[in-house]
């Protein structure tokens, strides 16, 4: 495979992770992230799964900062960043990999996980809480009032846009107490592109969207999707919906529903519930 030093989205911390993958003969594991989060937000699963045996990476997309702080203190890098090239940078860091990695990604991360699935990318892949795509039908009221500080200007498209508490409340920590959501807002929540909403939320009259998945991949590798219960942002029926669009993949194709979580769960006090769910299915087939 082809090297990702020198690539100009790859930060050299991205790079050295790669190095450090192909090093040892450990299965890979690359963790993506969705909006409104950055890629510290998988330090902890990052951790479980290397304590399991596995490699971790945690790349970040293009221009992301390192801290909450610095990110709340720059939102405007944020901007413009579109589904496609964000797949992209991800492909490019897969493409250094000696190895297929297991792809695990949420929300839009959870998109873009069955993206480069279907691909061929992946050796398993796991989508939590995932982003629609075409094809997805379902627009349930709480997924287009958790998008709405995005959706509801169309200049946001092109934008970094923030959430206040009371939004990120709605859309991320509905299911967790009020001072956890407090405590998730202050160390995770940073703003996002707003072209990827608009891209999802335009995908099913767009036959050229990037927000498009190859479902029908025999080399997509097994798949899980997993599904909070009580998420604002993506709920089951979209959740649901994106396993059903699988009907034809010869490949595993699994959904598991985490009782009482929302949006969150990667993140709130039962991140590890969700996160050895995610393992297990993954040491099934590596």
């Amino acid at each position: 495979m082809s090297d990702v030093i020198g690539s100009p989205t790859i930060t050299e911390h991205e790079a050295q992770q790669v190095e450090l993958a192909n090093a040892t003969s450990k299965p890979a594991v690359m963790f993506v992230h969705g909006l409104w989060l950055l890629p510290s937000s998988w330090d902890r699963w990052a951790r479980l799964f290397e304590e399991a045996g596995f490699t971790a990476l945690t790349p970040g997309w293009p221009d992301d900062p390192d801290t909450v702080d610095e990110a709340n203190a720059n939102p405007e890098v944020f901007a413009h960043k579109s589904v496609g090239q964000v797949a992209d940078h991800f492909d490019q860091i897969v493409s250094g990999l000696e190895q297929k990695p297991v792809i695990i990604g949420h929300s839009f991360g959870g998109l873009l996980a069955q993206i480069l699935a279907g691909r061929g990318l992946a050796r398993v892949s796991v989508a939590i809480d995932p982003a629609p795509f075409r094809g997805v039908l379902p627009l349930p009221f709480s997924s287009l009032k958790s998008a709405w500080p995005v959706l509801g200007n169309p200049a946001n498209r092109n934008r970094a846009v923030p959430l206040t508490y009371d939004q990120f409340r709605y859309g991320f920590a509905n299911a967790v107490s009020e001072t956890e959501a407090k405590e998730l807002y202050e160390n995770f929540a940073v703003p996002a592109s707003g072209k990827p909403l608009f891209q999802a939320a335009a995908a099913n009259v767009n036959p050229w969207t990037e927000a498009q998945v190859n479902t029908a991949n025999p080399d997509r590798g097994p798949l899980l999707i997993i599904s909070g219960e009580k998420d604002h942002t993506v709920p089951r029926a979209i959740a649901e919906a994106s396993y059903h669009q699988y009907k034809h993949n010869p490949g595993v194709t699994e959904f598991v529903e985490m009782p009482g979580r929302g949006h969150a769960l990667t993140i709130d006090s039962g991140w590890r519930e969700v996160a050895e769910t995610a393992l297990a299915f993954a040491k099934r087939f590596v």
